[in-house]
């Protein structure tokens, strides 16, 4: 293997540690967020779409050739003329083959596990995104909650009062008619007693003026 696909198969084997690292279940990725939000990513960010782009180009450049090599010592005829001039060639242009074929899985699988890592990057700080969202509005819901059933309290406590304070007023409002009526009880028997007390003297009148006229006729 040369020096170019020793490069690329160490290439694909961090991609595949570092693909493995971010599906793992008990890191949240509210830490990847944090991870990503440092000084040093910061500063390798101006850097990162150019960097992104030329590694795609080489990996597909390389993929190419791969897929060259391989329809190259893929085709039959060339395959039989070559084990026609020397008998070990048939079994050397499958070793180039099988390399070329490897070449092409590894270039095939680093670009696809390229693209993978960037959408999973992606991916990752959206959900991390999303859930910082969730929590703020869970956290104002809660807040929204706890002062809906406050007032719901102080509703409850101003209908008591005003309950309280009704069933007051209508007591005294009792009491007020109650005296009223005792009032005019009150008023009602002076005016029973005032309206005997004037037939009496009446009565009495009357019986002094029979009296006298009886007395005037006698004599």
């Amino acid at each position: 293997m040369t020096l170019q696909w020793v490069a690329v198969a160490t290439f694909l084997y961090a991609e595949i540690g570092l693909i493995l690292i971010f599906c793992l279940p008990f890191i949240p990725p509210q830490r990847w967020q944090k991870i990503f939000s440092f000084n040093v990513w910061g500063k390798i960010a101006t850097f990162w779409n150019k960097a992104f782009l030329t590694i795609i180009v080489l990996l597909i450049v390389l993929f190419l050739d791969a897929v060259r090599e391989v329809r190259k010592y893929a085709s039959t005829p060339a395959i039989e003329k070559n084990s026609a001039s020397r008998p070990s060639a048939y079994e050397h242009i499958h070793m180039k083959l099988f390399r070329s074929q490897r070449n092409l899985y590894i270039s095939g699988f680093s670009l696809f596990f390229w693209l993978v890592l960037r959408r999973l990057v992606t991916l990752i700080t959206q959900l991390a995104k999303e859930l910082s969202n969730k929590g703020v509005l869970k956290s104002q819901a809660e807040n929204t909650n706890e002062a809906a059933r406050k007032f719901m309290q102080e509703n409850e406590k101003l209908k008591r009062v005003l309950k309280r304070y009704g069933k007051e007023e209508e007591h005294i409002l009792e009491a007020e008619n109650k005296k009223l009526l005792e009032d005019q009880e009150k008023l009602k028997t002076e005016l029973k007693k005032t309206s005997d007390g004037n037939c009496v003297r009446v009565q009495k009148r009357k019986s002094v003026i029979v009296y006298a006229v009886m007395l005037h006729w006698c004599s």
